[in-house]
């Protein structure tokens, strides 16, 4: 590979930016910014080739991004752009008039001949075109502007703002993420001529503080990662360097289980230059406290990786990633032992205190907490979410004593300390305390379990308490925000009613509950007593709204690997169900029914009945009655729909929805025979409403599944 700044010759490019420390919870995201805002910018000019390959460098202190096989000019190409109609291009002299002029000055070619433009076109479609061979772009010139449009479109939440002190002594005004000190810019082993942030480019970096601490000079850009881990001791690249962390962090696990949150996982990686793992430990004393709390702090005030034994149960034992490696880490591992135990020992403060007082006793303390300024206190939400959970477990015919004391309480953990300071252990410390305090279990477990499920994929509670709670819970946010006017727009949800929407769908489905989704609503809505409230709340648009999310969980589904059909999906949500619970069954029923020979023309049939019923405008009897049949053909279509009556009710009473729907089978050739043979609008009144009557009777034997038309 060539390394000359000679036109057509390519070389790797290498363009890297040192900076203090950066952000480390967005590292990966500007690190990834970075190298496809350089390559989308050279791509886009010509410069990089299909054989191109780019790697994204990110670490605490530097953005870099390594492109090979880049052009230094990029080739000429041919241009043809339409200019303007010939009638406004020239005057009556024939002479370019200014706004021709301006066109071309506009584009960059001012100077040309205009004898040189093309026409095309006849008669008032004539126009003026400019043909001409384009100069490709230069590398230096482009890579310049690739690294200020790139730097001005990293996702950086908050800028700061500095000076920078230039070569004529005057101090510039600069704004990035922190300060930049250098920039590397390398084509092959040449220096391209570029700046930014007040820094011109150079050949140099710099090295890892503690362990290579000084100015490191990249030869060329092919030697760039290989440089900084055996001269500047960096691991540039994040992916690896993640890489690498996880590996040693399993070794040093050795028999037990690390617990490594991709979050965690992703910081700590932002963190080093040179990662190594050192194993720490606390007082076996501090196991006495929930683990949840020790591991939190451990993950989010420390940075640290908790390990547990096999079965989950925590270790005294935990792992750091340090940024220095060493054959005598003894003061690494004394400091941060010495720094985690007053973190633990305010858990365990917390803790002991919070037990000091029942949950029960919190509940009036609840009025002084605001859960939304137009829907009242926590105590007021408390309240309607307990009248809706005991309403539920009403109509479960279950102990409705259980779930309006899960409710009473459930929220009360908000006010203790632990919470306070990890408000992520809401509900969990909520189940701790309320077993201290000597509740019900059901009710102890309700108190965590009525968030499940806190995110897609995620756990359901485990008791029917919970449920009930977590349904209620759900349907109250539902209601109260959308009562209010905040139903989510766009991709603005900020209360999350889409996750507890599909919560909501999650816990009627999943866990086979037999309640009307319609019902429940109106239920929530009789809550709230501001009448405005219940009005905006409009159950319509929120049973809608609600659909529409069980309708993206459907999509998820799938039989032996092959997902639901929209039309499938479609045939059992149009009918509007009240209770999903039995959803999938029909889905099941639905596939089964279409690998039947006659399912596409009993979904057909289906679909033309339900044209002729939308289509007709008078009132439909609604019975059909035997004295009007006069063709045999509708008399057999009523009498073997009359035959299977019997059959269609019992499977659908026990929920056996595959054998309903071949059950219908049975209805196929008398449905053919009489489209063929029956005139439904007849001329006589009496003679087309006891046909409609008839086909009404069939079109709801036949949609006790689904709507079948939905399939033809």
């Amino acid at each position: 590979m060539s390394t000359s700044n000679s036109p057509t010759q390519s070389a790797t490019l290498l363009i890297e930016v040192f900076t203090e420390e950066l952000p480390p919870k967005s590292l990966r995201r500007l690190g990834d910014a970075f190298s496809e805002g350089i390559f989308t910018v050279l791509k886009t000019s010509g410069l990089a080739t299909e054989a191109s390959k780019v790697a994204g460098f990110a670490t605490p202190r530097r953005l870099a991004v390594q492109i090979s096989n880049v052009l230094d000019q990029a080739p000429d190409y041919p241009v043809r752009e339409k200019l303007l109609p010939t009638s406004i291009a020239f005057n009556a002299q024939g002479k370019a008039t200014p706004p021709l002029l301006k066109k071309l000055g506009a584009l960059g070619y001012g100077d040309i001949d205009i004898a040189t433009l093309e026409k095309a076109g006849e008669g008032k479609n004539e126009a003026l075109y400019l043909n001409v061979i384009a100069k490709g772009a230069a590398l230096e010139h482009t890579a310049q502007t690739a690294l200020e449009q790139t730097l001005n479109k990293l996702p950086i939440a908050k800028m700061m703002h500095y000076q920078v002190l230039q070569k004529n002594g005057q101090l510039a005004d600069v704004q990035f993420a922190r300060p930049a000190h250098r920039i590397i810019a390398l084509h092959g082993n040449q220096v391209l001529k570029i700046s930014s942030l007040g820094i011109d480019a150079g050949n140099q970096t710099e090295g890892h503080r503690f362990l290579a601490p000084g100015n490191v000079t990249i030869a060329t850009a092919d030697q760039y990662e290989n440089d900084l881990q055996t001269k500047a001791k960096v691991i540039p690249s994040f992916n690896q360097r993640r890489a690498q962390i996880e590996t040693a962090l399993l070794k040093a696990a050795g028999d037990d289980l690390v617990l490594m949150p991709d979050s965690l996982l992703d910081e700590v990686t932002s963190l080093v230059e040179w990662p190594a793992i050192y194993e720490c430990h606390f007082d076996q004393e501090f196991l006495e406290v929930p683990q949840e709390c020790l591991i939190l702090t451990m993950q989010t005030n420390q940075k640290y990786f908790a390990l547990t034994d096999k079965q989950g149960k925590l270790r005294n034992r935990f792992l750091i990633v340090s940024n220095i490696e060493t054959t005598k880490p003894q003061a690494i591992i004394s400091g941060n032992e010495r720094v985690v135990r007053p973190r633990l020992a305010d858990a365990r403060f917390f803790f002991k205190q919070d037990q000091k007082r029942a949950l029960a006793t919190r509940v009036a303390d609840l009025g002084k907490v605001v859960y939304h300024n137009q829907l009242g206190s926590q105590l007021e939400r408390a309240r309607r979410v307990q009248a809706l959970a005991t309403g539920i477990a009403k109509e479960l015919n279950v102990d409705e004593k259980l779930a309006s004391r899960a409710a009473e309480i459930a929220k009360t953990d908000l006010l203790t300390d632990m919470v306070g300071e990890f408000p992520e252990l809401q509900g969990i410390m909520g189940r701790y305390y309320a077993v201290h305090d000597g509740e019900n279990p059901e009710v102890a477990a309700a108190c965590s379990e009525h968030y499940m499920p806190r995110f897609a994929g995620d756990a359901l509670p485990q008791t029917l308490t919970g449920t009930i709670l977590a349904i209620a819970d759900k349907l109250e946010t539902l209601v109260g925000i959308w009562g209010i006017g905040l139903a989510p727009t766009g991709d603005k949800d900020p209360y999350a009613l889409r996750r507890h929407a599909l919560g909501v769908c999650r816990l009627l489905l999943e866990k086979n509950l037999s309640l009307s989704l319609p019902a429940l609503i109106e239920l929530a809505r009789a809550q709230f007593s501001p009448k405005d409230v219940q009005e905006k709340a409009n159950a319509a648009d929120i049973y809608a709204f609600i659909i529409d999310r069980l309708r993206a969980y459907l999509r998820d589904q799938s039989i032996a690997g092959k997902p639901f059909t929209s039309a499938e999906i479609d045939a059992v949500l149009s009918q509007e169900p009240a209770q999903i619970n039995d959803l999938i069954q029909r889905l099941t029923a639905l596939r089964e029914f279409n690998a039947l020979a006659e399912a596409a023309q009993l979904a057909a049939a289906n679909k033309r009945i339900s044209n002729i019923l939308k289509k007709t405008t008078t009132a439909i009897p609604a019975a059909c009655s035997t004295k009007l049949l006069q063709i045999p053909a509708e008399t057999k279509l009523y009498q073997a729909l009359e035959s299977i009556t019997p059959a269609l009710s019992a499977a659908y009473e026990k929920r056996q929805f595959v054998e309903l729907l071949r059950v219908l089978v049975a209805l196929s050739a008398p449905i053919d025979q009489f489209f063929a043979d029956v005139m439904v609008m007849d001329p006589n009144p009496e003679l087309r409403d006891n046909r409609l009557a008839l086909l009404q009777q069939l079109h709801q034997k036949m949609n006790l599944v689904a709507d079948l038309g939905k399939l033809a």
